[in-house]
């Protein structure tokens, strides 16, 4: 199935530049308010994802749309990723709270998937002006340059970020928090699309995520998997966008790597 590359990089470009930029720091205390759950939603989130879903799904006849703002409205929605069609999975703004306080560390996120394998990823950052992109098997790219993660080292000698607070386990927030001086642990950014976006350009060498729904990580572990790194559930199974019920995502420059900082973790 041949994939629009290209044209998908124009259509999110375009769509941040109508529908989110005009609005970042520019809101409302109206347009902004908490899904269930308690995560922040803007009307920014809601305009370009209804943009996205229209503009996305021509391009591959019979695809599907799964978007974060729908699917929290509408949880059956999901249920798309349990078939064999083509699936657009999109996150409108990834990092809403920061955009939502005025801090520009937020990106735009879309992953095309089938039958549960994810084919292509985009990540978009509007603040920077720059797109990484990945297709299955052609590696990942930032405009022309080709992205490779960061080479392995020690696990204490790796740096990178610990998602496991709000929506992990107790009993595995307690056991990271213990153990994370065994690595190199860093401030996260509270964007899961600008982590990855350090994975790929080697500013970090791993990441630990405990939520997993797939608009925060179907493009961006497609994009670090094709610089070389690798992405696997807490079990060892490769992370995939049926992978969301999983208790952890680990992602490591290579499979010792992985190990390593598992290990020191777990």
């Amino acid at each position: 199935m041949p994939i629009p590359m290209e044209a998908v990089i124009g259509i999110i470009e375009e769509t941040a530049a109508a529908e989110v930029m005009p609005r970042f720091r520019a809101l409302a205390e109206a347009d902004i308010r908490k899904k269930r759950g308690g995560e922040v939603v803007t009307v920014a989130d809601e305009a370009a994802e209804r943009v996205l879903a229209r503009r996305l799904a021509p391009l591959v006849p019979g695809s599907l749309v799964l978007g974060e703002e729908a699917t929290a409205a509408d949880p059956a929605r999901m249920d798309a990723l349990a078939g064999a069609d083509p699936v657009w999975i999109i996150d409108p703004i990834d990092g809403t709270s920061n955009f939502a306080r005025g801090v520009d560390v937020f990106v735009i996120m879309v992953g095309l998937v089938r039958d549960g394998e994810t084919l292509a990823g985009w990540i978009h950052d509007p603040i920077a002006g720059r797109t990484a992109t990945a297709e299955a098997g052609a590696g990942a790219w930032l405009g022309a340059r080709r992205l490779a993660v960061a080479q392995a080292a020690s696990a204490a000698d790796m740096r990178g970020t610990l998602h496991a607070g709000t929506f992990a386990p107790p009993e595995m927030v307690r056991q990271v928090q213990a153990r994370r001086e065994r690595v190199g642990a860093i401030k996260s950014l509270r964007c899961a699309g600008r982590e990855y976006l350090r994975l790929a350009t080697a500013e970090t060498h791993f990441a630990l995520f405990t939520k997993l729904m797939p608009w925060d990580h179907v493009p961006g572990s497609l994009i670090q998997r094709e610089a070389g790194g690798v992405a696997q559930t807490l079990d060892g199974a490769p992370y995939g966008a049926r992978s969301y019920r999983a208790s952890g995502l680990l992602l490591a420059p290579d499979p010792s790597a992985w190990q390593a900082i598992y290990d020191a973790l777990f």
